[in-house]
């Protein structure tokens, strides 16, 4: 493992347990990757490591508004908690968070200063993990046990980050003033769980929110600083419900959901570019019928829109809702329209970026640090910052370096060893410069 410098008094042995435990959590977790609203047992492993530092802790509904929650299968989640007991995970864990996931941890230093919150999500997506023998994973004996997930966005990495500072600010308390607010996220995937978390107004009072991804644009030995950027997006599931009836015996008795689904899914193609922003309507699912010789009675469609602003978003989301309502009176079937995911765009605040920019100089992992006015994609995150800069917060997302040829693939990997002690290290910089005694 690379030893990188050290600028505060604590020993490099010290240091490097820290980083040493952070490589085998993010190990750990990558075995066992879980979707989101199922991360039952990477919540019981931060929340128990948290507690075991002396945080408190807080899980299931005392972390989250329910009422928020989007994109939530329980019948998946059943699953996931029986997986879960399997694995060990106590009973008593099981019932207190009341079926959701999620876990935010606070402490304070007992000086007045500063309160700083930073957030972490944990879950996977659902991607079956290669079996080449090269893939580090397999090779050093951690790729993942659950078939068909994968940890193939870096949230493991994330996590064991979040847990690698939150052990540090422990173990230098006697240096730093203020509080923390540690957010360990569920549902990144499908923008789903940051909202509900916003909701309980955990960064309401904060000073400084920061939060940060592997990889994105950035190759090993680059850090990014995200100023502007993301696209606003809502994930909305549609289903049609028709009338059955013999195709050939009498098609006139039968109301295609089929038909309707298709004629919509063209319509949405044909949706206006917008003056004021990028735009991006995708259609990613769509599943409908019942046999050769029945009139199709379901159809389903799974699809996203992304603006460069809210503005523009909620004008695609009000042309999906036209075209769904019109092709089902057309086609004389019912609709429904739900919104299971939704992130805004980015919003920073200058000193968050200079904090950021300050707290690599140090890191010898980063040879280049580039400033970031437009991220593709989108990240829920975004709806955390949008709370807390209006709350007065001033923070800014960032981007540590991994070698990747794009997320979401089955050979993904972090090359651990070498980008995430930079990455804690950035980490910690930035809270000596936010809750360091001497800088407060």
């Amino acid at each position: 493992m690379a030893v990188f410098a050290l600028v505060n008094k604590e020993s490099k042995e010290r240091q490097m347990n820290i980083l040493e435990e952070a490589i085998q959590t993010r190990r750990k977790i990558h075995s066992r990757p879980e979707e989101g609203w199922t991360e039952f047992e990477t919540s019981y492993l931060v929340s128990e490591r948290l507690k075991s530092l002396g945080w408190q802790v807080y899980i299931g509904l005392d972390a989250l508004v329910p009422e928020e929650v989007l994109g939530r299968n329980p019948e998946l989640v059943e699953k996931a908690i029986e997986r879960a007991a399997k694995q060990g995970v106590p009973a008593a864990f099981l019932e207190s968070t009341q079926g959701y996931t999620g876990v935010v941890g606070t402490f304070d230093t007992g000086r007045q200063g500063p309160r700083t919150a930073f957030r972490f999500d944990m879950d996977c997506v659902q991607v079956q993990e290669t079996s080449d023998a090269n893939h580090v994973p397999v090779k050093e004996g951690f790729a993942s046990q659950i078939p068909g997930m994968m940890h193939a966005c870096g949230h493991d990495g994330h996590t064991a980050v979040g847990l690698a500072l939150a052990r540090w600010i422990v173990e230098n308390k006697e240096d730093l003033c203020g509080s923390f607010v540690f957010i360990f996220q569920p549902a990144e995937e499908g923008t789903r769980g940051a909202g509900p978390i916003a909701a309980k107004g955990w960064v309401d009072d904060v000073n400084f929110f920061f939060a940060g991804h592997c990889g994105m644009y950035c190759q090993q030995g680059q850090l990014g600083i995200g100023a502007k950027g993301f696209f606003a997006t809502s994930k909305l599931d549609v289903s049609f419900t028709g009338i059955p009836s013999h195709a050939g015996a009498y098609p006139e008795r039968g109301r295609s959901a089929l038909t309707a689904a298709c004629s919509a899914v063209m319509m949405m193609q044909g949706i206006s570019r917008n003056s004021e922003g990028d735009t991006r309507v995708s259609i990613g699912k769509l599943n409908a019928g019942e046999g050769r010789n029945v009139t199709p009675v379901h159809a389903a469609i799974q699809l996203e829109t992304r603006g460069e602003t809210e503005e523009v978003n909620n004008f695609l989301v009000k042309n999906v809702t036209n075209i769904v309502r019109g092709a089902a009176e057309a086609y004389e079937v019912k609709y429904e329209i739900k919104l299971v995911g939704h992130a805004t765009t980015l919003t920073t605040t200058p000193k968050g970026v200079e904090l950021l920019k300050r707290a690599a100089e140090t890191v010898e992992g980063y040879k280049t640090v580039d400033i970031y006015n437009s991220i593709g994609g989108s990240e829920d995150v975004s709806l955390l910052f949008k709370r807390a800069v209006e709350h007065g917060a001033d923070g800014a997302f960032f981007m540590w370096g991994v070698n990747n040829k794009g997320h979401h693939r089955a050979d993904f990997d972090l090359q651990d060893v070498n980008t995430m002690p930079p990455a804690i290290q950035l980490c910690q910089n930035l809270v000596r410069q936010t809750n360091g005694i001497t800088n407060n």
